[in-house]
């Protein structure tokens, strides 16, 4: 099997409410003309980049009523309440929140929905 893009982000889960970012490539240049070391641009306080894997959400505590009876099977069905942020989303986060991962070669930030400021989405009408 061929390793692409897609396909090699299938086997990772993300827990709870996080999400997978995939940098944005940035600017080497700046509006006057000098060219910005590396690393510079990744020590700003706010950075952008696509989701590209989303966790199942908050998870809700479960619900223990008197109604059942206590012979029945036990059943914990987790229930989550889902984020806002969908794959492909372009994403405006927090750098100090941000883990960064590296993944068969790639650069990968792993950040908190309470770390994302805004989704920019770009929906099929």
């Amino acid at each position: 099997m061929r390793i692409s893009e897609k396909n090699k982000l299938e086997k990772i889960i993300i827990v709870g409410d996080r999400v997978l970012i995939k940098p944005k490539s940035s600017r080497e240049q700046t509006k006057s003309g000098l060219y910005l070391p590396p690393g510079v641009q990744e020590k700003e306080k706010v950075q952008e980049g696509y989701i590209m894997r989303v966790g199942p959400g908050y998870p809700i505590p479960a619900d223990y009523s008197f109604e059942e009876e206590s012979w029945e099977e036990d059943k914990e069905d987790v229930r989550y309440i889902p984020l806002q942020a969908k794959e492909g989303d372009l994403a405006i986060y927090l750098q100090r929140d941000a883990i960064e991962i590296n993944y068969m070669g790639e650069k990968y930030f792993i950040v908190p929905q309470s770390a994302v400021l805004m989704l920019v989405r770009e929906e099929d009408l």
